[in-house]
């Protein structure tokens, strides 16, 4: 594999665990950050030219290592602080102290999950936190965090700047019990957006992205053991659940490489015996989806809430309810349009549909979703 694609699938991998490390090692987030950051410069740089290095993340963690150092040096920090093997150990001293105040029976088993815990800190808002955590744990690009929140690009860029600059000095430690619970929903948003965009990337090449989802799931079942048993909460369970039972369709969705439709998908494919579920019957109770989606409407009325239920209402009712329930939609990215393309379609107005289309790919930014939908315009123009 070429240095150039070998550090790509790197950092799309492995960014979150590896600057979690380093903000265990150095305490500090914006340091971390950096350091990670010129590491990547200079692996960029460096590998293209020659053979990538056996032990790639260990490199950058190695070379984002003397970056900070170096930095510490001219901030005049390592001067007055320990040694930097000693302030290693004090990290490894103070985290076992943190571990032994949590109830017998819980630890903490991901790096990852305590750089989730400062990202969700109380100073910033459930929005902010979440959003935090996907790009610098997850490495979720910021152009696809902006569509997951349905802003622009360069107001997210802000969102996240601002988020940085204030957990500037915050702990990087697992709160007491009592706090974790208060972060349990922080850290369940998260989970959700980052499963989302594994499972439906909105930006490149891949159908899906199943190790994010893979990661968003672990997520959640490690915050799970750290919480004390009675404190957990059923939304997590559900939460858990719900990831579980999309998850298991992650071999239906791909055939050959190319997406493929819920009506179309293989479900004797469904992982049954991974998450210990049943593939569903052929026929679907789209009236009972739309019901629950009505419930969520007065839970969290949302744009995407909106859209999915309108997707159901036109399974249950018929294309053109769909579409009459679409009216109500605002929201940016090309699932609107694609959706309203395939109502259109049902009902025969093949060049309303194609129009539509057009509208869509104008938009997509995933090129798996796009060449999906440039086969259903072919065919509507046969």
């Amino acid at each position: 594999m070429a240095g150039e694609d070998r550090l790509e699938r790197l950092l799309r991998e492995e960014w979150g665990r590896l600057l979690a490390l380093l903000v265990a090692w150095c305490r500090r987030l914006d340091l971390a950050e950096d350091g990670l950051a010129d590491a990547v410069e200079a692996a960029a740089r460096e590998w293209p030219a020659t053979d990538a290095p056996a032990n790639p993340a260990g490199w950058l963690v190695t070379v984002a290592r003397r970056r900070i150092t170096d930095r510490l040096r001219s901030e005049a920090v390592l001067a007055r602080a320990m040694p930097l093997l000693q302030v290693e150990a004090e990290v490894r001293d103070q985290a076992q102290q943190v571990m032994a105040a949590l109830p017998e029976g819980h630890v903490v088993t991901d790096e990852r999950l305590r750089l989730v815990l400062l990202c969700t800190h109380p100073m910033l808002s459930r929005e902010a936190a979440a959003a935090l955590a996907l790009r610098l744990v997850l490495g979720v690009p910021t152009a696809d965090i902006a569509q997951l929140f349905l802003v622009p690009v360069p107001t997210m860029a802000a969102r996240l700047t601002r988020a940085r600059r204030r957990l500037a000095g915050a702990s990087f430690a697992v709160p007491p019990p009592a706090e974790l619970t208060t972060r349990t929903v922080a850290v369940g948003d998260v989970a959700y957006l980052a499963f989302t965009q594994g499972y439906a990337p909105a930006s490149g090449d891949d159908v899906l992205r199943p190790g994010l989802a893979a990661d968003a799931i672990d997520l959640v079942r490690v915050l799970r053991t750290v919480l004390p048993r009675e404190q957990q909460t059923a939304e997590l369970d559900a939460l858990l659940a719900l990831m579980l039972l999309q998850h298991a369709r992650r071999d239906a969705r791909v055939l050959r490489g190319v997406l493929v439709r819920l009506p179309d998908q293989d479900r004797g494919r469904w992982r049954a015996d991974e998450h210990a579920i049943a593939p569903v019957a052929a026929e679907t109770d789209w009236s009972r989806i739309v019901a629950r989606y009505d419930e969520l409407l007065v839970l969290q009325d949302t744009p995407v809430v909106r859209l999915n239920r309108a997707v159901a209402l036109a399974e249950h009712a018929g294309p053109e309810a769909g579409l009459s329930a679409l009216d109500e939609v605002a929201m940016p990215g090309h699932r609107l349009p694609a959706a309203r393309a395939e109502m259109l379609a049902r009902l025969g107005r093949s060049q309303d549909a194609v129009r539509s289309l057009d509208g869509a790919l104008a938009l997509c930014r995933n090129e798996a979703e796009a060449a999906l939908l440039r086969e259903r315009r072919a065919a509507l123009t046969g």
